[in-house]
């Protein structure tokens, strides 16, 4: 019986030792790959951004995710939402390097990133710059180049109709596109540059509702047919789906026409109501553009330090003759 016990020990502790050689081998085997069997990542990359994953965030997403890609990182997204606390924490989680849509107070959004900055995390900014006396590399559109050619446009559509009447143009600025809204100063400045020093641009603005835009041009042109609203000839909207809500709603005024109407993105909506001549024209930021360069510039300032203070990715307009 004292054989039989002792070779069931040997045999037990046997395959102890293969197991446990089986299990370091394997541990081995991911200390040096991935699961997928690529090389470790590279870096880990934060993203900062609104709740409001419209077309535009969501393209920053899809850009960022492709550089990371083809860099071999990875990027994991969050809410810049002070109520979540999430921004408020990421000095603290260890990552390589954050990428922030700062759409927060100036003087907040300063003060999280000044943290970050006092843990080595390098920083890149999106669409709405900080004053800094050591300025982020910023990455986005420039807001009064912008406002400039909105302005120029404006003016070639009261030309080309022939209507002498003078330009009164309005803004419609969104909560769901809060960028844009925190530039507001740098493209209306760029409008009145291409009207002229005496021109007045009025500005509006549209909660997170995507119907909120149908109930602004109803108060305009319909509920308050003496107020100012009678006197805008043009209207420039700054979120795509603000676009598409206006222009169902000329419709149904019989405004079509009489109203220019300058939209945002190249969504289908937008993109249809150009075609039906509802909507002269589309401003369009290409924001996976904007992710993508976003996360090329992170790494390079992770790897070597340097980075290219500023990146322009520009804007393109859709016309019906584009399409």
């Amino acid at each position: 019986m004292k054989i039989v016990a002792r070779l069931a020990l040997i045999f037990s502790g046997l395959f102890a030792l293969a197991a446990f050689f089986t299990s370091l081998t394997r541990v081995w085997g991911l200390n040096i790959s991935s699961l997928d069997g690529r090389e470790p990542l590279n870096y880990h990359f934060s993203l900062y951004l609104p709740d409001n994953r419209n077309s535009f965030f969501t393209g920053i997403i899809r850009g960022a995710e492709r550089a990371a890609a083809e860099l071999n990182a990875a990027v994991s997204v969050h809410s810049i939402d002070p109520a979540k606390n999430e921004f408020e924490m990421a000095s603290y989680t260890g990552v390589d390097g954050v990428i922030v849509c700062p759409y927060l107070d100036d003087a907040l959004a300063r003060g999280q990133l000044e943290k970050l900055g006092g843990h080595n995390i390098p920083v890149v900014l999106l669409n709405h710059n900080i004053a800094h006396d050591q300025p982020w590399p910023f990455i986005g559109t420039n807001n009064f180049d912008m406002g400039r050619r909105i302005g120029l446009i404006s003016m070639r559509l009261r030309s080309a109709q022939g209507i002498p009447e003078p330009l009164r143009l309005a803004v419609v600025y969104s909560d769901k596109a809060p960028g844009i809204y925190a530039e507001r100063e740098l493209v209306e400045m760029g409008m009145v540059t291409a009207l002229g020093p005496d021109a007045s641009v009025m500005s509006f603005k549209t909660n997170l509702n995507p119907l909120d835009a149908e109930a602004l041009l109803s108060g305009l042109f319909r509920d308050q047919p003496n107020t100012e609203g009678l006197d805008i000839n043009t209207i420039v909207f700054t979120d795509s789906s603000d676009t598409v809500a206006a222009a169902q709603t000329l419709v149904d005024m019989n405004l079509v026409g009489r109203v220019q109407v300058i939209g945002f993105g190249a969504d289908p909506g937008v993109l249809e109501n150009i075609r039906k001549g509802i909507v002269a024209c589309s401003v369009v930021i290409d924001s996976e553009r904007i992710g993508y360069e976003a996360l090329r510039s992170l790494t390079a300032l992770r790897t070597t330090g340097y980075t290219s203070a500023t990146i322009d990715t520009g804007i393109e307009i859709i016309t019906g003759s584009g399409l």
